[in-house]
């Protein structure tokens, strides 16, 4: 099993100078790939925009984003995602999730939660016939993605979510949730898919783990815990604090068959307490990359 492991930018906002040096960074780390999240009243920059920069700041590094799918265009998304490919050179890696559920980015998204797995339901087909070459109403795009197929991997944890993982999607990339939650979540999905008469590679099922240097403040806690409503466990679960912990975590995703993590650290409520990007991810760097096979 290959196991990568990923560096994702988080809500964290970022001069020109410094992004680029990040990107600098991993590459020469060796870290897997860089991730920035679709979150529209988050202080991160735009995922696609992002990408591209670093698309053209390096030939090395894979690019991923986790990207709202409700709400886009589905016709404009499907020509921004070809094109960032083409630019990336065949380096995009892509996961779709319905969006956060609450606070302000609920009512931002323009989709009501109720209709959201209908948005994502509808799109997932089209945008494959339009990356395949087909048209679509009478429209096809150009360019193509150079990846043939562009893979689209599901995020969420809800049932409903996994089967659909199962169904339609060529992997899935989990948020907020436990090594034994993911475990779970694996075998909803592989069973999903053998109903479906397909298979999801054994190598596609990841994790985005958010982690910290400091013990959660309360209004990291309460973010955490609106995210994981419904789901019997401590907030403080999901966040690991410092490398040695974060390495536990991964280590135990790994048991239960996750080979695939984006790690992304939480700003702390001081923001005198903040890391420089270089020394981060260089200790973040001696504390995982010999997990990666």
């Amino acid at each position: 099993m290959k196991i990568r492991i990923a560096f994702g930018l988080g809500a964290t906002p970022l001069a020109a100078d410094e992004f680029a040096s990040i990107v600098a960074d991993l590459v020469e780390l060796r870290f897997d790939s860089l991730w920035v999240s679709d979150v529209l009243t988050g202080a991160g920059p735009d995922p696609l925009i992002a990408l591209a920069t670093a698309a053209q700041l390096t030939p090395k590094l894979k690019l991923g984003t986790t990207l709202v799918l409700p709400g886009h265009n589905e016709l404009r998304l499907a020509k921004s995602l070809a094109t960032l490919d083409v630019l990336a050179r065949g380096r995009l890696l892509l996961t779709f999730v319905p969006g956060l559920a609450h606070g302000p980015e609920r009512d931002a998204i323009g989709v009501p939660v109720r209709d959201r797995a209908a948005a994502i339901e509808r799109a997932i087909p089209r945008l494959r016939r339009w990356w395949a070459g087909d048209a679509v109403d009478g429209i096809t795009i150009s360019p193509r993605p150079i990846q043939d197929p562009l893979e689209i991997w599901l995020g969420g944890l809800a049932p409903a979510s996994l089967v659909r993982c199962g169904r339609i999607a060529d992997g899935w990339l989990g948020a907020s949730c436990t090594p034994e939650q993911a475990g779970a979540a694996r075998s909803a999905i592989e069973d999903a898919a053998a109903d479906a008469g397909r298979v999801v590679d054994p190598e596609h099922f990841g994790v985005s783990i958010a982690y910290s240097h400091q013990p959660l403040d309360e209004r990291q806690l309460a973010t955490l815990a609106a995210r994981a409503r419904g789901r019997d466990l401590d907030p403080r679960s999901l966040v690991p604090v410092g490398h040695p912990a974060l390495r536990e975590s991964l280590q135990s995703f790994i048991a239960v068959g996750m080979s695939k993590f984006v790690v992304r650290p939480l700003p702390g409520a001081d923001p005198s307490s903040r890391r420089s990007g270089r020394a981060e991810l260089t200790d973040l760097a001696a504390a995982v990359a010999d997990l990666q096979t």
